[in-house]
């Protein structure tokens, strides 16, 4: 008879299951404007929480996507913003807040400074002691200044009016704050961005909006100089998907894209476009005295098209007949006049009324 034998191997441990790590949300600033409001679409879709951070002087609470949290207020109030990061800790942070007036931005400079500069500081604060793993930076062409064009990102930057220098500035900080803290960081400089949920009511920016506006007012068109200022115009479906999507791309970390359109046209002949598309019948080309901006401007894509896959789909004729048709749905703007003109002397007359 055989005895039986007492096995002293130990039962094999049992394998606790995996830890999964619970997604943090995303920081918007600037959600409920144009542009961020599509981003902050885009990013929902991906399956995103997020957070929306606007003080409606340029938005609307109604673009704001009804899955995100909205909360209002300005990025200039720090002690916000040190109590949103606390809240949230959020994992990455879109900052597309921006009162982007180029051409005021010379009568408003303080404004400018306290909004453009002095509140993305209290982000990157933030987004340093909180461990955030990207700042993604909405900057703009307005950065390279004037003589640059097509504008590479390469350049030496050389802006030359207060907006421009402000959105430098903060590419610089982000730079710093790589070197010194290790926050990665994204850097898009868009231009002349047009479509869906535009204020079309702000005379003071967006030019493509200001005439829409005037054509259903019955207004004429006002156009500084001879109108042969040169831009491309970039719908937004072209641009939210790429800003919003390259938190996922790790190859953009730590770089600058210029992003938008490749084929550049003409104030005039834009605004012979956008007569033909709206229909108008009263409305004329009206011309003003030359403002001192940049009479050239447009970006070389390079750099986007080979990181992010960049391709821009909607040529301009149908994205102006998309906002054209999204305008007259909604009805004529009524703008607010800038009440805090710091600087009057040689202010543009038509700024005036």
């Amino acid at each position: 008879m055989k005895k039986k034998t007492t096995s002293t191997k130990e039962p094999a441990a049992k394998k606790s299951p995996k830890k999964i790590e619970k997604k943090r949300p995303v920081l918007v600033t600037g959600g409920a404007g144009f542009i961020g409001s599509h981003v902050v679409d885009e990013l929902i879709s991906m399956g995103e929480k997020v957070v929306v951070l606007d003080d409606l002087s340029g938005g609307f609470l109604k673009n704001v996507n009804k899955k995100a949290i909205f909360v209002k207020g300005s990025v200039t109030d720090d002690k916000l913003v040190q109590k949103l990061f606390k809240k949230y800790k959020f994992e990455h942070v879109f900052h597309l807040a921006a009162y982007a007036a180029e051409g005021l931005s010379h009568f408003i400079r303080k404004f400018n400074y306290e909004n453009n500069l002095i509140g993305s500081m209290h982000l990157i604060n933030a987004s340093v002691n909180h461990s955030v793993k990207c700042f993604v930076f909405t900057s703009s062409i307005a950065v390279y200044g004037p003589g640059q064009t097509p504008m590479h990102e390469d350049m030496v930057p050389t802006p030359e009016d207060p907006y421009g220098i402000a959105k430098y500035a903060v590419e610089q900080d982000l730079a710093a704050a790589l070197h010194m803290f290790g926050l990665n960081h994204i850097i898009f400089r868009p231009h002349n961005v047009y479509g869906e949920r535009q204020n079309i009511g702000d005379k003071y920016r967006n030019v493509i909006g200001i005439f829409m506006n005037k054509i259903m007012n019955n207004e004429h068109l006002p156009i500084f100089g001879d109108g042969a200022q040169k831009r491309a115009f970039t719908h937004i479906e072209d641009l939210a998907p790429y800003i919003a999507r390259s938190i996922y791309n790790p190859a953009a970390y730590n770089h600058v894209f210029n992003l938008g359109a490749d084929e550049a046209y003409t104030v005039k002949e834009l605004a012979e476009k956008v007569l033909k598309i709206m229909d108008s019948k009263k409305s004329k080309l009206e011309f003003h005295d030359a403002r001192k901006e940049v009479k050239v401007a447009y970006s070389d894509h390079t750099k986007s098209k080979k990181i992010l896959n960049h391709a821009t789909k909607v040529h301009l004729d149908e994205g102006l007949k998309r906002m054209a048709e999204w305008a007259k749905l909604h009805g004529v703007k009524k703008g607010k006049k800038f009440k805090n003109i710091e600087v009057k002397h040689n202010l543009p007359p038509f700024w005036l009324k």
